[in-house]
Formats: C-alpha cells, structure tokens, sequence
C-alpha cells in the first residue's frame, strides 16, 4: 500500500473510532456526530480504493459519485451501493439545526459503515 493509500485509511479508521465513541458514549452521547463520522469513514475508504488504484477523484464529500468511480475499476462495488446511498445523507443532514440523529439511526450508519469498511479493505490487501 502506498504512502497516500495509507494516510487515507488511517483518517478513515479515525473516523470509525469517532463514530464509535460517539455511538457507545453513556453519557452525552452525540448520535448526529456518530453518522457523521460514519459517512466520512466510508469516504474515505472509497478515495483509498480510488487512490491506490491512481484513480484521479473530485473533492467531493458525495459517495454515489465516488462510487460511480469505483465501479469503473471494480463492479463489484455494486454491492455497496444501498449503504453508501444511507450513508451519504449523513454528510449533511444533521449538521444543521432541525433535524437529529437518533440511536436507531446512529446504529444504522455504524452497521453499514463496518460492511463498507471490511469490503474495501479485503479489496484493498488484494491489491
């Protein structure tokens, strides 16, 4: 793995490990922040496959667009596409006052990132 290829997946982790503390918090526990982290993992996992593959993307926070990208190397990122699809309004949703994460949604967002995250980086040893 390269140098790039692997700041990406150590921001991703950091991400996970954002998201998860958030989630699993006793007390206080941001539920709009773990969905945000969660969508920004899976972002950054997809730029990981696009970089190791010397794919150029967009600066783009939108994971259908990077998806669209991923499937032009592998189709077998179809697979991710519903996930990626909940995901992906968690970039935005509940960083502005009137809406807020539930932990039924910050489940949600954990779950389907995890599928994301352990999909990619079995792409990404292979590689």
């Amino acid at each position: 793995m390269n140098p790039i290829v692997e700041e990406w997946v150590r921001k991703a982790e950091g991400d996970w490990n954002s998201a998860n503390r958030e989630y699993r918090a006793r007390k206080n526990p941001n539920y709009d922040a773990a969905c945000f982290h969660a969508q920004q993992c899976a972002e950054k996992y997809l730029k990981a496959f696009l970089q190791q593959n010397q794919r150029a993307f967009p600066k783009t926070h939108n994971l259908i667009d990077l998806l669209e990208l991923c499937l032009r190397i592998d189709s077998s990122f179809e697979l991710l596409r519903d996930l990626l699809v909940l995901l992906n309004r968690f970039a935005i949703i509940f960083r502005y006052p009137g809406e807020e994460a539930d932990k039924f949604e910050a489940k949600k967002a954990i779950h389907s990132v995890k599928v994301v995250q352990n999909f990619i980086r079995e792409i990404l040893k292979r590689d």
